[in-house]
């Protein structure tokens, strides 16, 4: 026996025919497959490929859902266009509310105000004529007595041409601002008396008041200026025309009359003649 038959051989063992022809089979298959292939893709390659992609179409209930949507969207904007319309006309309400309120405040203080100045201004003159005109028991007896001590008094020269003038006037009208010859107010009256004997006196009452000498009322004599009112700021004048008695341009229901001194006691006297 060798020496080296105990030894084993190194060398892979042989395959087996049909394990070689299986192979073979399926290499052959494979090589088919892809040859078939390759001309198929030649072919392919050769005409464009062409694919249609289809859109999902609606349903009925999805489109309604849809249009429900829709109309929802569209009525909650027209809410939020009426609900700002709506605020932004009470806003200019509000507004213009504010303003006739301001103005309705402001004529109201602008009227209270006219009406505390009538107030005080009516006040101040009930004030200066309780001032200026004695109380009725005082002034009744003054007229009483200069009634007595003038009672026999009588007009002579200048003064007897003053109270004809007057006496002839009794009768006519009083018409604010007149001088004669049909109608007169109180001091156009005697400006126009003493204008007979050449003296010509200031215009108005207040001026005419002040116009000869302060006498007093139980001192008087015929043609002497009579007045209601403190001398300078006087709001009335006659002329005294003896036995107590004077005429004057009184107020439009009276006209020019002759009234004895109690009938409306003067406040003072002046003496021009």
């Amino acid at each position: 026996m060798s020496h080296t038959a105990h030894i084993r051989s190194h060398r892979k063992p042989r395959r087996s025919a049909s394990k070689i022809a299986m192979r073979a089979g399926v290499a052959g298959g494979v090589l088919s497959t892809l040859a078939v292939a390759g001309a198929s893709g030649a072919a392919n390659a050769a005409e464009p490929v062409t694919q249609t992609l289809e859109l999902p179409t609606l349903t009925a209930d999805l489109a309604a859902q849809v249009a429900e949507s829709a109309t929802a969207t569209e009525l909650a904007a027209a809410n939020y266009e009426l609900q700002a319309e709506r605020d932004a006309a009470a806003a200019e309400a509000a507004k213009e509310a504010k303003a006739d309120l301001a103005e309705a405040k402001k004529k109201a203080a602008e009227e209270k105000r006219k009406a505390e100045e009538a107030a005080r201004k009516a006040a101040a003159e009930r004030a200066a004529r309780d001032a200026e005109r004695p109380t009725l028991k005082t002034a009744a007896a003054t007229a009483a007595s200069v009634e007595t001590s003038t009672s026999t008094s009588a007009a002579t020269g200048s003064a007897a041409a003053v109270v004809s003038f007057l006496k002839a006037q009794v009768g006519k009208a009083y018409v604010m601002g007149a001088t004669g010859p049909s109608a007169y107010d109180c001091s156009g009256l005697v400006g126009a008396a003493f204008k007979q004997v050449g003296i010509s006196l200031p215009r108005v009452s207040q001026d005419q008041s002040t116009a000869g000498t302060q006498v007093s009322l139980s001192n008087l004599q015929p043609g002497d200026i009579l007045y209601w009112g403190s001398a300078g700021s006087a709001y009335h004048v006659a002329v005294y025309v003896g036995d107590g008695m004077f005429i004057g341009a009184q107020n439009p229901s009276t006209g020019v009359a002759e009234k004895p001194l109690s009938y409306d006691p003067p406040t003072g006297a002046v003496r021009v003649l």
